[in-house]
């Protein structure tokens, strides 16, 4: 099976008890196929909720976790530039998180698909 890097969205919606993204999750799970990015549970922790922090750190335990280092660091960068050239506008979390995905091959679970203008690396979901 695909090895899938899981955006902030789709664990947001795990955790909010989403059907979706359960049967996704325990899916990718089971197969030892989740990623997630290290920027993605900076995210999640920045935005979750009071009941949400055990769950939180459930599902980011379950993970594997993906860190940030010099290759993706220079990809990202290199996404953030040939974007802007094509008047699409990333943030530096979203090209990182792009980046990390390009450069171990994996495909992107997420519902914000404006956030990866290159559509064949998404996961369908």
């Amino acid at each position: 099976m695909q090895n899938v890097l899981v955006d902030t969205d789709v664990a947001i919606d795990y955790l909010r008890g989403l059907q979706y993204a359960k049967d996704l999750m325990l899916t990718l799970w089971d197969a030892n196929t989740a990623y997630f990015s290290i920027l993605s549970v900076y995210e999640l922790y920045a935005g979750m909720r009071d009941d949400e922090i055990e769950d939180t750190g459930y599902f980011v335990n379950a993970c594997n976790i993906e860190h940030i280092d010099l290759d993706i660091a220079k990809k990202g960068g290199e996404l953030y530039r040939q974007y802007r050239t094509k008047g699409i506008t990333l943030t530096a979390l979203d090209c990182l998180i792009n980046a990390t995905a390009v450069i171990n091959g994996y495909k992107v679970a997420t519902r914000n698909k404006d956030h990866y203008p290159d559509k064949k690396m998404l996961y369908p979901i």
